[in-house]
């Protein structure tokens, strides 16, 4: 039971608010953060389209909640704003029910094969699923953005190395889906190649999925927008090989808690918190100060 109770908290990837806060269905966002069904777009060819995606509670098993206000506020930030013209519109994609095809105790079994796909490989099939119906709707693709955060930013790199012409490009935050690597691996006192040796021999599974996706995302051939964080305890220091992708673009938010010298804090529904984790450093108002970059890239690809 220990051994079981440890390997949950270990794939924990989003930190959320209660339940009354959080938001766990699909759909548009506004800018006070309700959310409408897709139905039809109006003039679609002079919308811009942000499909974003959710964080997860675990790596591969079926969540009650989907997103927070706290994580999708800056998003909704983006909701109106026009670039040549065109609006900005985002979609909160919940993925949060799906679930991967091998059971809890793979991950604690020392080498055995994954049969099946992951929660993350469907999670990049819904992304398609849900572009082609975007797209299907009039918006064209080269206005149809797939961004996420943590596994929903791992989800987005995926996503292009699979599909790179489906859509116009992609904003990955904090991409992580494999635990606290950096803090429990001791990346910073070890270095990142006896940290990755010492995960490869406690969990030989995990890390091969790891290996695979990274070496997909490895071959993207599309320019993506990629922000990360040297305190984020997932990926933070284990980030620097997407600096070799052609095309990619990483921004390193900060080595601190502070943008522009702002201290940063998450905004939810009823309440505000400092933040005090890296790899929630994209949720905190103060990220807003990025818009205009992220502003900037979608601009380079419609």
């Amino acid at each position: 039971m220990r051994v079981l109770i440890f390997t949950i908290s270990l794939f924990l990837t989003t930190t959320v608010y209660a339940n009354d806060h959080n938001i766990n269905k699909s759909g548009f966002l506004s800018k006070k953060l309700s959310v409408s069904p897709l139905s039809k777009i109006d003039n679609p060819e002079e919308k811009i389209i942000l499909i974003y995606n959710h964080g997860q509670n675990t790596f591969d098993g079926s969540s009650s909640s989907c997103t927070d206000y706290g994580q999708i506020r800056n998003q909704g930030s983006l909701v109106g704003q026009r670039i040549n013209g065109k609006e900005i519109m985002v979609y909160n994609l919940c993925t949060h029910k799906i679930k991967g095809d091998m059971p809890l105790k793979w991950w604690i079994s020392k080498d055995k094969p994954y049969v099946g796909k992951t929660k993350i490989d469907k999670r990049v099939e819904a992304n398609l699923q849900l572009v082609k119906k975007i797209n299907s709707l009039g918006v064209p693709k080269n206005q149809i953005f797939v961004t996420g955060h943590s596994c929903g930013g791992l989800t987005t790199l995926l996503f292009f190395s699979r599909y790179p012409d489906q859509a116009a490009g992609g904003i990955a935050y904090m991409q992580a889906c494999f635990g606290k690597l950096s803090k429990q691996y001791k990346v910073k006192k070890l270095g990142v190649d006896k940290a990755l040796e010492n995960f490869k021999k406690k969990r030989p599974g995990p890390y091969k999925i790891r290996e695979r996706f990274n070496n997909e995302i490895k071959n993207l051939r599309i320019p993506l927008l990629a922000f990360t964080h040297p305190k984020d305890n997932y990926e933070g220091l284990l980030s620097d090989w997407l600096e070799d992708i052609p095309g990619m673009k990483r921004i390193v938010i900060s080595d601190d808690f502070k943008i522009n010298g702002k201290k940063c804090k998450k905004k939810g529904k009823n309440q505000t918190e400092t933040i005090k984790k890296g790899h929630n450093m994209d949720q905190g108002t103060c990220f807003q100060y990025y818009n205009l970059e992220i502003k900037d890239y979608i601009k380079s690809r419609i």
